[in-house]
């Protein structure tokens, strides 16, 4: 275990998607250069609200949402990402439609910069019907969401995705507390590496400690490695049977959740 100087925990509602649009939006653009802004979602809401997300969505977006076979998971897609051109309109004080966005270095969507001429970072999870979306100003952000499944082979995984000591520490939990753990350190891993736009195959090449207080992580990487800068990880509690963090650049930031009523 480490000191990594972290916060508590952030306690995170989860509010329908239909909330997002009714909100009124007065601390929409309270965004500052220490503060990462976390939204938790439900992604579900009544007709019409799916089709005025669908409308903000791009042409190449509504495409992509056509394509589920499943009406639930093409509905989740366009609230899901509905709700991340809402947030991201309101931050720029624009409208959601007209949020472009672009490839960055390593393939990770980000703000058009030609368009906005902005320093926002965001990202998006979504696990089982519910999301995370995670906006910072002037640092990458990266965010994930799973939920705790007590049939996850966390022994199988752990050898293949996790560094040994990261496997030594999940074995040594209590037996009904090894899925728990072993997504704790999932969504840590996977918070990072979405801040940085590389895929599962680094999994192992990145290593968490996690904080004495067990609000937070810091990381361990090898020489050479894309991470080898300065990164914190800190967790969200998203309720029983959920596992959420939020990973950023530095260690001077802290996280605030976000819905206005």
């Amino acid at each position: 275990m480490t000191d990594a100087g972290s916060s508590e925990v952030l306690p995170l509602g989860f509010y329908s998607a239909g909330a997002i649009v009714d909100a009124q939006g007065e601390d929409r653009c309270r965004l500052d250069a220490t503060t990462i802004t976390v939204w938790g979602l439900i992604l579900d809401g009544p007709e019409d609200c799916q089709e005025q997300y669908r409308r903000s969505l791009s042409g190449e977006e509504r495409t992509r949402a056509d394509r589920f076979v499943s009406d639930e998971d093409r509905q989740r897609y366009v609230f899901s990402h509905g709700c991340l051109r809402l947030l991201l309109g309101r931050c720029l004080n624009v409208e959601p439609s007209a949020v472009k966005f672009q490839l960055g270095p390593t393939g990770k969507p980000v703000l058009c910069h030609a368009t906005h001429g902005s320093d926002l970072s965001f990202n998006l999870a979504h696990a089982h019907g519910r999301a995370l979306i995670a906006i910072a100003q002037g640092r990458e952000v990266g965010v994930d969401l799973e939920r705790v499944r007590p049939d996850v082979a966390v022994e199988k995984l752990s050898t293949r995705y996790f560094a040994p000591a990261e496997q030594v520490m999940i074995m040594q939990s209590a037996q009904e507390q090894r899925p728990a753990q072993f997504f704790r350190y999932w969504v840590a891993k996977e918070a990072v590496l979405k801040a940085q736009g590389v895929g599962l195959r680094s999994l192992s090449q990145c290593e968490v400690l996690l904080t004495a207080d067990g609000a937070g992580a810091e990381v361990l990487a090898p020489t050479g490695s894309l991470r080898r800068e300065s990164w914190t990880i800190r967790f969200l509690s998203c309720g029983t049977g959920w596992e959420g963090a939020v990973a950023a650049q530095g260690k001077d930031w802290t996280t605030r959740g976000s819905l206005a009523r």
